[in-house]
């Protein structure tokens, strides 16, 4: 019987999302792939350090307990011999990653598709936009975000910004013509009509299918995180509401500064759609950037 990952969360995250390979890629941008890969191969036996996404993914894995629930690949445009630090990396954590696609600088975002990812994590710009363009969730890592706290072992904590993440970006498209009047005027004529999907629904809806599904005594909570305020709250709650879901926190900020709210609710990582808000929030917590909508042409 073939392999599937039917029924499973399944995660393609690049090697420098998941591990610190910071330094490593100075070397790769200032000289050539050769000089890169030698100095992988001399730290073949040197335990790279967790990444932004680090313990987003270890915590997904915590799932696999009595069956397969999360699929974690590694999709990254090393080469195969740096590839073999990666899984020695994965190993010495105890992390159980099996599969990875290494292109050595081509696009990986292609392998993708034949996987059925649920979401897509690098910390490669081009690679993220052409996942989205191909309905593939998929974020740009921060990768000097702040790490995630350690206080919630047993709970995979995700924050995810409202319109182009969760939602569609109509109402950002008001708001960036007309204002904040046009905005609020516009989202509450239209309260009661959800708003179309965003590239990260999916996202959402699978985690919530896992939320129903605890093992090993992991849970999940989620939070969304908006710069909306009443009365423009009501729509994105109705929207949850229609599609059948259901977050744990729900912050109405009403454009106040994010991070420090993020820093509060200790998420395992943090998605949004405008740079602005992801750098405010890395100072807190592990951020991506969702590269969707009007704020990104």
């Amino acid at each position: 019987m073939p392999v599937s990952f039917d029924g499973q969360l399944v995660v393609a995250i690049s090697s420098r999302a998941l591990f610190d390979f910071e330094e490593e890629n100075l070397l790769f941008e200032s000289q050539d792939d050769r000089a890169y890969m030698q100095l992988q191969l001399d730290r073949l036996d040197v335990t790279a350090k967790p990444g932004v996404a680090f313990s987003l993914v270890n915590k997904l894995l915590a799932f696999n307990v009595d069956k397969p629930l999360v699929e974690v690949v590694i999709l990254s445009r090393n080469d195969p011999v740096s590839g073999m630090r990666v899984f020695r990396s994965a190993q010495h954590y105890g992390m159980p990653i099996q599969r990875g696609v290494f292109t050595r600088g081509g696009s990986p975002w292609r392998y993708l598709r034949p996987l059925n990812a649920n979401l897509f994590l690098s910390a490669n710009e081009d690679d993220v936009r052409s996942a989205l363009r191909c309905a593939v969730p998929a974020a740009r890592v921060f990768p000097h975000s702040k790490r995630a706290s350690d206080a919630h072992p047993d709970e995979v904590r995700i924050a995810f910004d409202g319109d182009a993440v969760l939602f569609s970006d109509e109402s950002e498209q008001v708001f960036q013509r007309g204002g904040l009047d046009a905005f609020q005027a516009h989202e509450r004529d239209h309260a009661t009509h959800p708003l179309a999907a965003g590239p990260f629904k999916p996202v959402l809806l699978a985690l919530q299918r896992l939320q129903h599904r605890p093992a090993g005594g992991m849970r999940i909570r989620t939070a969304l995180v908006t710069a909306r305020s009443a009365p423009a709250h009501e729509r994105a709650i109705r929207t949850l509401m229609d599609w059948n879901i259901e977050v744990d926190e729900a912050m109405f900020l009403g454009g106040l500064p994010k991070g420090e709210f993020l820093r509060e609710f200790e998420p395992d990582f943090f998605f949004d759609d405008q740079t602005g808000h992801i750098e405010n929030a890395a100072l807190h917590v592990p951020s991506g950037h969702v590269a969707a909508g009007i704020s990104n042409p």
